[in-house]
């Protein structure tokens, strides 16, 4: 299979997500969008590393799914606060938080 098609998987991806964080407005959906944009990142970067023939790229990727779990934790202990404090997970409430 050719590497450039992974390229194509990496851009279509990371399109779809950035379009959710877009036009969506509940927090765990622009979440989840977030994740699929740092997925297409890590599949830019080994597929580079492949084409190149080292694992330079691969270890970036290692990296960023380190820094996207750490992520992930905070995230959604932030989205689970407002949902307690709110009873909505709408990203329009989260500028409430400032009182």
């Amino acid at each position: 299979m050719n590497p450039t098609n992974y390229l194509y998987v990496s851009a279509l991806l990371f399109t779809i997500g950035a379009i959710g964080v877009v036009v969506r407005r509940n927090a765990i959906v622009v979440f989840m969008c977030i994740e699929l944009m740092l997925n297409a990142a890590n599949l830019s970067f080994v597929t580079f590393a492949r084409i190149n023939g080292n694992l330079d790229g691969q270890v970036v990727a290692f990296f960023t799914m380190v820094v996207a779990a750490c992520e992930v934790v905070v995230g959604l202990a932030i989205i689970v606060t407002i949902y307690r404090s709110r009873r909505s997970a709408s990203v329009d409430d989260a500028s409430l938080l400032k009182r």
